[in-house]
Formats: C-alpha cells, sequence, structure tokens
C-alpha cells in the first residue's frame, strides 16, 4: 500500500491546527471541535465518526462484530507549557524538516499519524476492525478520557497506544500507584522525657520502603520501585510530633497489580495507608501477539517503558506503544517533532496493518 506526499502534507496540515489551539488537559474541547471538522471536510473514507466529551473516534468501514477490533489511539491534550519557552508554545514554527509547538512531540505527531495510517488501511479490506481515538485526559489520567470511551466501543481485541517512542515498540509499561502514609504518635514537651514521636514511628516504615525488594523481577521492566518523595511533621521546634504524613510513589511492573502490593505494604508498616487510586496498573503484551510478531519481522526492538500511558488504563486488552517522536522532548521548553518523523510513523505503520490477521 503506497504511503503518498498528501498523507504527509494533510498530517502536517492538522498538526499546525493542533498546536495552534491550546488543548490543555480537561480543556480539549476547541481542538476536538477543529479535529472532527477536519475529519469531516477532508477524510478521504466514508467513515462513522462519533465523539464524548472531548473524545472523538472514527470507525472503519464496513465494520464486522464477528472480525476482531484494532484500536488506533493517541491523545489530544497536552500539559501546560512549562518555563523557558523561547518560542510561542501555541504557534506552530516550521524550520526546515522541524515542527515547534506545544503538543508536536506529545501527542500530536502520533495523532497525526494514526488518522493517515487509519485512511489508508480503509482503502482495502482487512481482516479486521479498526477504530482511531482521539482521546482526551491522558497527561492527568482523567475519568473523561479513554475510560469513559471503552464502554461506548465494540469489543476491543488490541490496541495500539501512540507515543513518542522513536517508532520502537513498548511491550510492557510501569504502572503507578501513589501512597500517603500517617504515623501516629502523642505529643508532648521536648524538654521533657514524655510523648510518643510519630516521626520516630515514621522513619521505620520509611526504612522499609527504602530497603524493601519484590520478588518478582520483569525481564523488561525490571524491580517494582517504591520511593518516599514528601514528608511533613511537627508544629514547632519544642513539641513532640503526634502526627508524622509521608508519600510513597509506587512504579509497579507486570508481576503485581497495585492492589496486591498495596496488601504487601500494609502487612508490613505500621503507619496507616491510603492509596490514591489503584487504577494504573502495569501493562504487558506477550511476545507471541500477532502485533508484537509483526513489529519482530520490521526488525524493531521492543523494549519496557517507565512511563504512563493510556496503556495503564486498559490493561485488560493487550497494547502496544509505539509512535514518531522522541520521549525526551516531552514537556520540554521549545517541542518539536521532525516531519521525517511523521512521515516514517505513517510509513512503518501503514505496513505493519496492511494484511494483519489478529
Amino acid at each position: 500500500m503506497k504511503v503518498t506526499e498528501a498523507n504527509v502534507k494533510q498530517a502536517v496540515e492538522l498538526l499546525k491546527v493542533l498546536i495552534n489551539t491550546p488543548s490543555i488537559s480537561r480543556e480539549e474541547g476547541d481542538a476536538t471541535d477543529k479535529l472532527q471538522l477536519f475529519i469531516e471536510r477532508g477524510a478521504p473514507v466514508q467513515c462513522e465518526v462519533h465523539r464524548h466529551l472531548n473524545n472523538l473516534w472514527c470507525v472503519a468501514p464496513g465494520f464486522d462484530a464477528s472480525r476482531p477490533t484494532l484500536l488506533l489511539d493517541a491523545h489530544i491534550d497536552t500539559v501546560k507549557p512549562v518555563s523557558g519557552w523561547s518560542k510561542h508554545p501555541f504557534t506552530p514554527i516550521v524550520e526546515g524538516d522541524v515542527i515547534y509547538g506545544l503538543g508536536s512531540n506529545d501527542d500530536g505527531a502520533s495523532l497525526v499519524t494514526f488518522l493517515q495510517v487509519f485512511y489508508n488501511i480503509c482503502q482495502k479490506p482487512q481482516r479486521y476492525n479498526t477504530i482511531f481515538l482521539a482521546s482526551a485526559e491522558e497527561e492527568v489520567s482523567g475519568a473523561n478520557g479513554i475510560e469513559a470511551v471503552m464502554p461506548q466501543l465494540p469489543p476491543i481485541s488490541c490496541a495500539i497506544m501512540g507515543e513518542p517512542t522513536s517508532m520502537q515498540p513498548a511491550i510492557a509499561e510501569k504502572g503507578l500507584m501513589v501512597l500517603d502514609c500517617v504515623a501516629e504518635g502523642v505529643s508532648g514537651h521536648a524538654a521533657r522525657n514524655e510523648g510518643v514521636n510519630a516521626l520516630y514511628k515514621a522513619l521505620a516504615d520509611i526504612e522499609w520502603f527504602r530497603n524493601h525488594s519484590c520478588t518478582r523481577t520483569s525481564e523488561l521492566l525490571g524491580d517494582v520501585k517504591m520511593t518516599v518523595t514528601q514528608i511533613e511533621a511537627g508544629t514547632q521546634h519544642n513539641v513532640i510530633p503526634d502526627k508524622c504524613s509521608f508519600v510513597v510513589d509506587v512504579r509497579s511492573n507486570e508481576c503485581y497489580s497495585n492492589k496486591e502490593l498495596l496488601e504487601i505494604v500494609k502487612l508490613n508498616v505500621g503507619s496507616n495507608v491510603t492509596a490514591r487510586s489503584t487504577r494504573l496498573n502495569s501493562s504487558f503484551i506477550p511476545l507471541e501477539h500477532p502485533l508484537v510478531k509483526r513489529v519482530l519481522e520490521m526488525g524493531c526492538r521492543p523494549y519496557g517503558s517507565p512511563t504512563l500511558s493510556n496503556q495503564s488504563l486498559v490493561s485488560n486488552i493487550p497494547t502496544l506503544k509505539m509512535g514518531p517522536g522522541d520521549t525526551a522532548r516531552s514537556h520540554t521548553a521549545n517541542e518539536f517533532v521532525l516531519i521525517s518523523e511523521i512521515r516514517d510513523g505513517i510509513e512503518k505503520f501503514t505496513a505493519m496493518l496492511d494484511g494483519l490477521k489478529l
């Protein structure tokens, strides 16, 4: 299936529109409007366009419920611009092969690439159904993003999450759980031998988090990592603190669910422990899956990713994270992507998916 310069030109035009339309997480409405208009006016194939909140998806023509369904997801939201931009973050600037702008790399390049790949795949019958999704609230793992859309879609057999991975496939991704821990003591005067110092009680738990090693190690993601990142205690220098609060950042591998790790923590520490959420689990797709086999045939190098994506919110289905751009440019000043990276993404994904048997 031939990829044309018209594919690349249309992708770049859409990327400019998206950069020029601020789409900070939970404020993606205008960008979703622009994307919907862009598709309805210029789609080269007849496809169903649907919208829920700030999420928009297209279903390829000829949908057949008896066939497996592939989801192509890329997020339309961005983080807020960081300090240090020397260019205007919401003004697309093209300098040779480079496009500057907030969201150009994360995740505009994947979004515009997937739309062109969706169009290409729709040009001929495939042995699977295809759905293109531009999802909201990915950067904040929001409830009105992909989680709100999944119940409205047909059953999804597998998905590719478009993220800047230099077109290498992340076949595993670490999960995240944030723990709020509180050690309780008894206040007293610091000058006298009285009270129970909550700080000292917390120290024992903090030492456990520092030294504990979970036994199950992942070949791709390594060990579970638990890091104490914040601590707060005391009201003034001469009062024994009766409460010490601290926060733990937990990065899980696919060998443990977050709920399982939470139970392990509660059995081993004396502090009261509350998880802010257990929904952001680690994900993994088997090497035997057709998507993985295809990228291996193409010479790609599978790896495990330490960063979160929508994979963590759909961990019940096999997902692959892959897309144009470089993760090191995400959330940085003067964010950019290369036009040649978008072209390469359209070509490789089209070749990967054309004729795929799921």
